[in-house]
């Protein structure tokens, strides 16, 4: 903490240092909060570039709305102190219709999108050009006890649908561990639901005027979205604190006695293996720890799984894109992704990392990750995604209160209310 302390300040009073050919050979790298990844990446790019440029980083706040505000507010006042910025995919749209991205060259864009998988691919992109570069994908899974799917009788080997594990964990007492908080995870859950159950929240994201973006919030798929929601949140094997719990307090829940199956991302098996180790978790809860593709909404409509991750943002306001690109290229390298991936549990977006042998190692369901990520589906896409997410967290919370019938038409008032700059969230 007190490193990341030190970081703030240096890049609150770090400009761009001149280079020989008039640009910047310091550049500023905004970071999401990790477990040292990025910076040690951010160190391996310095020493490759051989003095061409060196990378520091500066620390964005934990959750993704923060980190989006303070962005936003630098790159509004045009401030040249970024060249990097670690960006969560559904605010890419944003900064992209404001100018905030310089243009991604054609020959790097040729080079960071080959073998990347198609959910990274899509959320780099906006108005049919690619405004990121690809660094890693996230996406949740669905966890399980082998022990409680056994005890329940379910064949993890075929696909199982929420209604299944919802029984299954009633049946065992046990816990279906999913992020009903009031916050960006409530809107990465309904999302899935809704894409899986083949709908989607915007179906028109990007017309001129925001007033009239149309949302598919009132659908057959909106509807059995939040029946499934509901029906999650009213049952037995939610748990008591539901309605706030995030990936962490799932995670602990998962590694509790009464754990069960979670929908959850990728760090929560390092996390349990970290934990054994330090003697604050019994070694037999990892080993019980299995995965699977995303639970279907309709057993017969394949799961559409949640996409997350980061992107990498060059600012338009640099002193030198063309050295940012250039680091960007090396920081997306394969081997720094499965670099990444091994030491911070954050999936990579490049398939060819899947079958590095060190991947495989660290996460034996590497291929579940990978095909969840091949199924996966971004959130909505568009400039005006703060108001429509801050909008369904405001409708659907508390899950176990959603009405499948009117849920949909309140929360459409609402976001279109907001988009028309009638109402306020």
């Amino acid at each position: 903490m007190a490193g990341a302390a030190a970081l703030l300040v240096t890049a609150g009073t770090l400009a761009a240092c001149g280079s020989d050919g008039g640009g910047a050979s310091t550049l500023t790298w905004y970071i999401n909060p990790d477990a040292g990844g990025q910076a040690e990446i951010a160190d391996r790019c310095t020493e490759a570039a051989g003095g061409r440029y060196t990378i520091e980083t500066a620390l964005l706040p934990r959750d993704a709305a923060s980190q989006r505000e303070q962005l936003i507010r630098r790159l509004a006042a045009n401030d040249n102190s970024i060249d990097l910025m670690s960006l969560d995919p559904p605010f890419i749209p944003e900064f992209a219709q404001a100018g905030f991205l310089a243009p991604v060259p054609e020959d790097v864009a040729e080079a960071v999108t080959e073998d990347v998988v198609d959910s990274a691919v899509e959320g780099s992109t906006w108005d049919d050009e690619l405004v990121a570069v690809p660094f890693w994908a996230n996406t949740q899974v669905l966890w399980y006890r082998e022990s409680v799917a056994e005890a329940a009788g379910l064949d993890m080997s075929e696909p199982v649908t929420w209604e299944q594990i919802v029984q299954a964990a009633e049946e065992t007492g046990t816990l279906v561990g999913a992020q009903g908080t009031r916050a960006e995870s409530l809107t990465v859950w309904f999302n899935a639901l809704i894409e899986s159950a083949g709908g989607e929240i915007i179906t028109d994201p990007s017309p001129e005027d925001p007033a009239q973006i149309e949302l598919g919030l009132t659908s057959d798929a909106a509807v059995r979205a939040a029946e499934v929601m509901q029906m999650v949140a009213e049952s037995d094997a939610a748990g008591a604190a539901f309605s706030t719990s995030n990936e962490d307090s799932t995670a602990t829940g998962f590694e509790s006695e009464n754990g069960g199956f979670q929908v959850n991302y990728p760090f929560v098996y390092p996390r349990a293996l970290g934990a054994a180790e330090a003697g604050t978790l019994d070694p037999s809860v990892p080993e019980d720890y299995a995965a699977t593709i995303y639970p279907r909404v309709d057993e017969d409509e394949p799961a559409a799984p949640p996409y997350g991750g980061i992107n990498l943002g060059v600012s338009a306001f640099s002193e030198s894109p063309e050295l940012a690109y250039e680091a960007a290229e090396c920081i997306v390298s394969d081997e720094n992704q499965a670099y990444y991936f091994v030491t911070n549990g954050n999936p990579a977006s490049s398939t060819a990392v899947y079958d590095d042998p060190e991947v495989l190692e660290a996460f034996p369901m590497a291929p579940v990750i990978r095909e969840s990520l091949e199924l996966a589906a971004p959130r909505p896409q568009t400039p005006y995604y703060n108001e429509i997410s801050v909008g369904i967290q405001r409708s659907y919370h508390p899950p176990s209160a959603v009405d499948p019938g009117e849920t949909g038409e309140q929360a459409s008032e609402l976001i279109n209310a907001v988009l028309a700059k009638e109402d306020l969230l």
